[in-house]
């Protein structure tokens, strides 16, 4: 599902301490409904009821009773059997409870959710994203977790650090538990790689800047063929008829967040999308170090080393990259399922480059799971999403080799499974080891921002407007908070 600059605020450095989908985005488009309760279990162990993660609490207050159905909504169809696994658990041990868990794509998922706030059909519990819940707790869609996790003991201090503290808002009310993060690498294809006479090992160790692209351009355009067998760096390219981009464009401009297209490249420049780690009141989409960034980007599509957006608008960027037309793209985390499950095509994972700070950079986005707050069951609820961001949960789905749990067991199993499978991750783990995360914008408003940002970027990236033109985007942005 989705995660740009390097946050040096203390939320961040708490956030980064760690030794990891809009995340994650990513996901099936097909919708699924699950089987409420039965079924067989991939866990080893009997999954503890749901009162709680751990922890004692300093509250003497009983926690409700909890009975009935729950519904659960999430976008990612890769990471449905995990959790109807857990839903499987969470009944055996609370038999009282029901979980039904529904799978719709990315677009439709929500749609449904905020269509489902207006006519009371929203799910009890759904997977929520740092890009939606800010507006959503502007406008009382959601239920406040403290009186709940208080009453059962809930610990909020056994996930990656500081992931937690993205789930407070600014009323000081708690309104998710982490489920999961993720970062962004490169992924290339390693026959075109070698063909090329580069190694994994090479790409993990280039450079970038917005003046000339470093060594990071150098290799985009060595890995760049056109149709009569020329390389981007040779005389005689014929960039109107490229048959192998160096780079992939993932989908889009990635308007105003651009998490997978641009955000690992602006993030090591020293910009920050806001006046704050979280909850800015002003963005800085004026600076040039990112209108740079964006310049740069529109350089690679001139200079047929990228595709357009008119031609990867609406594609699949994985399918792409299977067919043999991308040498590398950059992706993330929740994408690894996707890439490795083509047939016939070797795959490889190398970290984003060092940028003109001389560190690396990813965008660190963290799912939570939240409850409707117009929810019937409440109680229910809330021992579901106490489950869900459990060891009991988290390992399990992290066991699946899908994504990054939050709870670090989680994570570690998660390595472990992708390590069983051949896959080596850590081209996303090394931010984490190396501090060099920052903050998927947490800001109200999102809704709005969207759309401005969105036409803005696309609009540099077709050649319509100059990369000065984000000023007076930025400047539309900021008005919405009266700067």
């Amino acid at each position: 599902m989705v995660h740009s600059s390097k946050r040096k605020l203390a939320l961040v450095s708490a956030m980064t301490a760690f030794g990891l989908t809009l995340t994650a985005c990513g996901g099936g488009t097909a919708t699924t409904t699950a089987p409420a309760t039965g079924g067989s279990s991939s866990s080893s162990q009997a999954a503890p009821a749901a009162s709680g993660t751990g922890g004692s609490s300093s509250s003497s207050q009983a926690a409700p009773a909890a009975s009935g159905e729950v519904n659960y909504w999430l976008w990612d169809a890769n990471q449905l059997p995990a959790y109807q696994t857990c839903a499987d658990d969470f009944h055996k041990a609370n038999p009282n409870v029901t979980v039904k868990v529904t799978q719709y794509g990315w677009d439709d998922y929500w749609a449904k959710v905020t269509n489902g706030f207006v006519a009371g059909t929203a799910p009890d519990v759904f997977t929520n994203h740092l890009s939606k819940y800010p507006e959503f707790v502007t406008n009382s869609q959601l239920e406040p977790l403290d009186s709940y996790i208080s009453a059962d003991g809930v610990k909020t201090d056994i996930y990656q650090p500081g992931l937690a503290d993205l789930w407070v808002a600014q009323d000081g009310k708690r309104y998710g538990l982490p489920k999961d993060f993720d970062t962004v690498a490169i992924f290339y294809n390693d026959k075109l790689v070698q063909d090329a006479g580069l190694t994994g090992d090479a790409l993990g160790k280039l450079t970038w800047n917005y003046d000339d692209g470093g060594t990071y351009e150098k290799a985009i355009a060595h890995l760049t063929i056109d149709t009569n067998g020329k390389r981007g760096d040779e005389a005689g390219f014929d960039k109107t008829k490229v048959k192998v981009y160096g780079l992939g464009l993932d989908g889009g401009s990635g308007g105003g967040n651009g998490q997978t297209q641009w955000s690992m490249y602006s993030g090591t420049t020293g910009w920050q999308f806001t006046d704050k780690a979280t909850w800015g009141t002003k963005y800085n989409y004026n600076d040039p170090k990112f209108q740079k960034t964006i310049a740069w980007m529109r350089h690679l599509i001139d200079k047929g080393y990228m595709p357009s957006l008119e031609a990867v608008t609406g594609q699949s960027s994985a399918d792409i990259f299977a067919a043999g037309k991308y040498a590398m793209i950059t992706q993330g985390s929740w994408m690894i399922g996707q890439f490795y499950g083509y047939k016939d095509i070797k795959v490889g994972l190398a970290p984003t480059p060092t940028g003109p700070e001389g560190k690396r950079a990813s965008m660190y986005n963290g799912l939570a799971d939240s409850i409707w707050a117009g929810s019937k069951n409440k109680a229910a609820a809330a021992k579901w999403v106490e489950y869900l961001g459990s060891p009991a949960c988290q390992n399990v789905v992290g066991a699946k080799g899908v994504v990054f749990p939050a709870i670090p067991s989680g994570t570690q199993a998660a390595q472990d499974a992708f390590k069983a499978k051949g896959i080596d991750v850590s081209a996303f783990l090394v931010h984490t080891t190396e501090k060099t995360t920052f903050l998927f914008p947490i800001t109200d408003h999102a809704s709005q921002i969207n759309p401005i940002m969105q036409a803005a970027v696309d609009s540099v990236f077709t050649g319509k407007a100059d990369a000065a033109s984000l000023t007076a985007a930025n400047d539309q942005v900021n008005a919405l908070f009266g700067k």
